[in-house]
């Protein structure tokens, strides 16, 4: 009898909390969220991180919040959705923050500088550097809030009609490239273009640009470039580590619940992790492809770097002695990347100079 009672109290235990969870989720109100993205749909790593993001809240939610993505175009441009955010268009958008330059270069710190961190270094910084105090203070006048939401990591320099052999090659060329790249390429004469993915490949294929660049193979290839222009150039020093991020209406993230607040960061550090992961993981093969189709790979020569990298420090000083938003984040900004410069030498760089080339030799 003893046994019977035991097991019938445990089962109504378990039926008990077995309809806890239902009933703790309908105790939370339904909350349904539009989600305005930059990128087309057909990049499924750069869009896909949204997907993530929406998939995630509302499997932790019971379906109760939701957010549901709208590819670039689909209900603002590309290049507007901080604009979309910030009226209340949408309550959030999932953009790279270098679009918006044009209103203030601050906006930069919150995607990448030019020969600035890579992505873990981006995130280090973000995390655990002092970087999201400092990006939130600057969002706060915009009445947004931003959340790390994807990473690309280093980047392709991009697809060039004709070969870049010295500083004077890049004077009048039509370039799309995104963010504060374009004004230092500027300085050495060349003429950027920002222009959203999914337009980029007709305006090269027109001619109304020159080259452009994008992120790396896997998308690159599924862009096209290579059928309109043969010269695959790298690095891609202009993004050492695109961090791409969550911004939500900051009115809108006030009225949520403090469970869907942390779920929807939660969501955002998973989507972080697995843009990066996965273009890690299909790169490589891409790239193999686009050689065997034509594509002719090359670095961009010294002389270039040296240039490129000239301009940029002297944009970022003049910037800061003119803008006290800029000023106020590029100065620990610098610090944080000059600390990280030397841990990294001394142990990741060391390794991976010496692992790759090692196994390049087996």
């Amino acid at each position: 009898m003893k046994r019977r009672s035991f097991l019938t109290s445990a089962g109504v235990g378990v039926a008990a909390s077995t309809l806890a969870a239902p009933a703790i989720a309908q105790s939370q109100p339904e909350i349904h969220w539009r989600l305005a993205s930059s990128f087309p749909k057909s990049l499924d790593t750069i869009y896909g991180a949204a997907d993530t993001i929406a998939a995630r809240i509302a499997a932790a939610t019971d379906g109760k919040f939701t957010i549901r993505p709208f590819a670039a175009g689909e209900i603002v441009p590309g290049l507007q959705v901080l604009d979309a955010v910030q009226n209340g268009t949408v309550e959030c958008g999932h953009t790279a923050s270098y679009y918006y330059v044009g209103k203030d270069p601050t906006f930069t710190f919150d995607a990448t500088v030019p020969f600035g961190l890579n992505a873990r270094q981006q995130n280090a910084w973000i995390y655990n550097g002092g970087g999201m105090a400092l990006l939130r203070e600057f969002f706060d006048g915009y009445g947004v809030m931003n959340f790390p939401a994807g990473n690309t990591g280093v980047q392709m320099g991009g697809w060039f009609r004709k070969e870049i052999k010295t500083v004077e090659d890049l004077k009048g060329l039509k370039f799309r490239i995104g963010g504060f790249a374009g004004q230092v390429l500027a300085k050495l004469g060349t003429v950027p273009q920002q222009i959203a993915g999914g337009d980029i490949y007709p305006s090269l294929e027109k001619g109304t640009i020159d080259a452009a660049e994008w992120i790396g193979p896997y998308d690159d290839e599924k862009l096209g470039f290579n059928k309109v222009a043969k010269y695959y150039y790298y690095p891609g020093w202009w993004e050492g580590g695109l961090n791409v991020s969550l911004l939500v209406n900051k009115q809108q993230w006030e009225q949520l619940p403090k469970q869907y607040k942390a779920i929807l960061e939660a969501a955002c550090f998973e989507a972080n992790l697995t843009m990066n992961a996965k273009y890690d993981a299909e790169n490589p093969a891409a790239l193999r492809r686009l050689v065997a189709g034509g594509a002719q790979l090359r670095p961009f020569p010294r002389e270039v770097m040296e240039a490129c990298y000239k301009a940029a420090t002297e944009l970022y000083d003049e910037t800061a002695k003119t803008n006290p938003k800029f000023a106020k984040i590029y100065e620990p900004w610098k610090k944080f990347r000059d600390d990280e410069y030397l841990w990294f030498r001394v142990a990741e760089n060391s390794f991976d100079n010496f692992a790759f080339t090692a196994g390049l030799k087996r």
